[in-house]
């Protein structure tokens, strides 16, 4: 089960670009798979991972086009901070979401879909 926030977009009332800055814990493990993932990192992603369409709206936000995330290894995050209740399967926008980040082509359309097994 998902929790959605209540508002005027897909993170409710707060901004992707806004969601996102909350992920800067995470900019180095987005970089590089042998980095550590902080205990903070892992509360942003396991609180924003709750709700797949904020979590499409910050990755293709332009806070995370710039930070120089690798969608590749951000996907391993999750998996790094043991979280076990992840999303499997959403579509966003040409990615295909498993474990709250992107794998897949990381595009800028900006198209949500769900899709859930």
């Amino acid at each position: 089960m998902f929790n959605v926030v209540e508002g005027a977009g897909e993170c409710g009332k707060s901004s992707p670009d806004r969601e996102a800055w909350k992920l800067a814990p995470c900019a180095t493990a987005a970089q590089d798979t042998n980095a550590p993932v902080s205990s903070c990192c892992c509360q942003q992603v396991k609180k924003i991972g709750q709700n797949p369409p904020c979590l499409c709206a910050v990755m293709l936000s332009n806070t995370a086009k710039n930070s120089g995330i690798k969608p590749e290894i951000a996907i391993t995050i999750p998996k790094r901070c043991n979280i076990a209740d992840r999303p499997v399967g959403y579509r966003c926008g040409g990615i295909l979401l498993f474990s709250h980040f992107a794998i897949a082509s990381f595009t800028d359309s900006p198209s949500i879909e769900s899709r859930f097994p």
